[in-house]
């Protein structure tokens, strides 16, 4: 398992997947191994087949079985080069997707204003102004940043495409000042700190970390992470008038009925339909308009 795991491992990478979806990846892979007490190598699609309905069985979510589905796809067609047609390593029916957080600008700059250290604040206004994944974010480059035109290269977006974002003055200057401050440079906007890490980024962690210590400063009970300020960036956009193309080529959504769930979200698309409350007259409003 220790030399197919290296494969997956540097497939994952050479695909430019997150740290998150590899180690998810290899965590099902190996699950699938132990359910077996075989190598990976040594199965094929009758094995799959029984191990979905296994999971099935033990009343998994949708959503956990599609996981380890995608791991095993993965695998299979991807690094074993086996070239299984995925209908045949169907995916489970998945109920509706529910609506995701989202906090108000308000609690957006609240967030931000606590950020215990300017690396975190940068780290909050990124992804704020930005949109981006918090992959996406640990893999930023200072050359990403074009001033000349203000904005944004994503040149590894999900499944590695591409993306222009614009870049806010704001932003902009607070990249200018935290990339001034660094002691150690690697290359990459947001270097990491660690010894045994010299020449990397931070991790996906450490993004996480900067959303759920800045909530707790702020005082926000919402349960934050850093999807919640991509959700947002969205949502704001719309509220602030942006159509929606616009809004799903910056997101890097290929399908637009993933960038339409923002739409139930947005203020001006609630206020635009008049409350029926507001539209009868009732008896307490005529004594009031009489006094």
């Amino acid at each position: 398992m220790t030399q197919l795991r290296q494969l997956v491992l540097e497939e994952l990478e050479r695909r430019n997947y997150s740290q998150a979806t590899a180690h998810a990846y290899v965590a099902a892979i190996r699950r699938f191994a132990q359910h077996f007490r075989r190598s990976p190598e040594q199965l094929d699609l009758t094995h799959i087949r029984q191990y979905q309905l296994a999971l099935a069985e033990r009343k998994l979510s949708p959503r956990s079985v599609a996981a380890e589905t995608s791991a095993l796809r993965f695998l299979y067609n991807k690094v074993l080069r086996r070239r299984y047609p995925l209908e045949d390593i169907p995916m489970p029916r998945n109920h509706r997707r529910s609506i995701p957080l989202v906090l108000s600008p308000g609690e957006a700059a609240r967030l931000i204003d606590a950020a215990p250290n300017l690396r975190y604040r940068t780290i909050l206004m990124t992804l704020y102004s930005t949109g981006m994944r918090r992959a996406e974010l640990c893999r930023l480059r200072p050359q990403d940043v074009d001033k000349e035109r203000m904005v944004i290269r994503i040149p590894h977006g999900k499944g590695d495409k591409s993306r222009e974002v614009p870049l806010s003055p704001k932003l902009l200057d607070q990249l200018r000042q935290y990339y001034a401050s660094l002691k150690h440079r690697n290359g990459w906007m947001f270097p990491s700190r660690q010894r045994k890490r010299p020449q990397h980024a931070i991790t996906e962690k450490t993004v996480w970390h900067a959303c759920r210590v800045s909530a707790g400063r702020a005082g926000i009970t919402k349960p934050i992470h850093p999807h919640t300020l991509r959700h947002s960036y969205a949502t704001h956009l719309l509220d602030n008038g942006a159509e929606l193309p616009v809004v799903q080529r910056l997101l890097g959504h290929e399908d637009p009925r993933d960038t339409m769930i923002y739409i139930h979200l947005s203020n001006r698309t609630l206020r635009a339909a008049p409350n029926p409350l507001e539209t009868i007259c009732l008896s307490t409003d005529r004594a009031a308009a009489e006094l």
